[in-house]
């Protein structure tokens, strides 16, 4: 799927608010059309019968990994404009798609998670910190975050500590408290997107709303780390999609004859226009 929109060169302030804090926010990520768009297909899966990538958790939490196979008004979002080069200049042009993962958080009082007992305070791709230790694990994925219920203060955003993917032990919440000091809910209305890398810590938001809060969060990382999503094999083969949307579904170190030729699976994001940066591209 292509698009006629120019990309959006990645803006200083951002990259360095992302580089202080852990996490930025990049408004007008998509227009409001989109987000209804993207509003329907969540709805359409989620009311469904399918179990491919389903994805409950507790406290009545659904969703579903890999998306994007499941409903294509989800592809919009695989090589957004507006955030893919901020993610290139944040990581490099060697990445791809890690999770497409729909989350639909229940409104209601925490019964499991997000207590006392279990504050649900946490970092991205689990099972790292276990093999490499906190104070080694580096930045290797971004996620960006989008948001498409209606954005109240009761909706249960995702709460962030600024400066915490610099932490080399866990966070250290008060007792009786589910929070630590300083945690933050990001100010945004809906159609911007919210990046946070995978050293974050982070949390769900408690959604007294009355509805659902819906997000889908798009994790892209170096392509030598293994996706959560399940293969994108057939989707990737599809013709209508760029060969920036193949790299990012898994593109192969391949040449036409199938002999390897290493690289040649980023060589859409390297010669992108909006490429300027390599491997060990701006980050602490």
């Amino acid at each position: 799927m292509t698009t006629t929109t120019a990309p959006r060169r990645p803006e200083a302030p951002v990259v360095a608010d992302f580089n202080h804090n852990g996490f930025t926010i990049i408004r007008d990520a998509i227009s409001d059309d989109l987000r209804q768009q993207l509003l329907r297909a969540a709805k359409r899966l989620l009311a469904s019968d399918i179990t491919q990538g389903r994805d409950r958790g507790g406290d009545g939490k659904d969703g579903f990994r890999g998306c994007l196979a499941l409903d294509h008004d989800f592809l919009p979002l695989l090589a957004n404009p507006n955030t893919l080069p901020t993610l290139v200049e944040l990581l490099s042009f060697n990445i791809h798609l890690l999770s497409a993962h729909l989350i639909a958080l229940p409104s209601g009082p925490p019964k499991t998670i997000r207590t006392p007992n279990r504050p649900g305070w946490h970092r991205d791709m689990y099972g790292v910190a276990a093999d490499l230790g906190l104070a080694s694990t580096p930045r290797m994925a971004i996620k960006v975050a989008h948001y498409l219920t209606p954005v109240t203060p009761d909706c249960g955003l995702t709460m962030f500590l600024p400066g915490s993917h610099l932490n080399t032990q866990p966070v250290t919440i008060p007792d009786g408290a589910i929070d630590p000091e300083g945690a933050i809910t990001p100010a945004i209305t809906g159609t911007e997107a919210i990046l946070f890398e995978n050293r974050t810590w982070h949390a769900s938001g408690i959604n007294l709303s009355g509805t659902p809060r819906i997000a889908l969060m798009m994790q892209y990382g170096y392509r030598w780390l293994q996706p959560v999503d399940d293969p994108y094999t057939e989707l990737r083969d599809d013709k209508s999609l760029s060969v920036v949307e193949r790299q990012l579904l898994g593109g192969l170190d391949r040449n036409p004859d199938g002999s390897l030729a290493k690289g040649k699976g980023a060589e859409p994001l390297r010669a992108w226009p909006a490429s300027s940066r390599g491997p060990g591209a701006s980050r602490p």
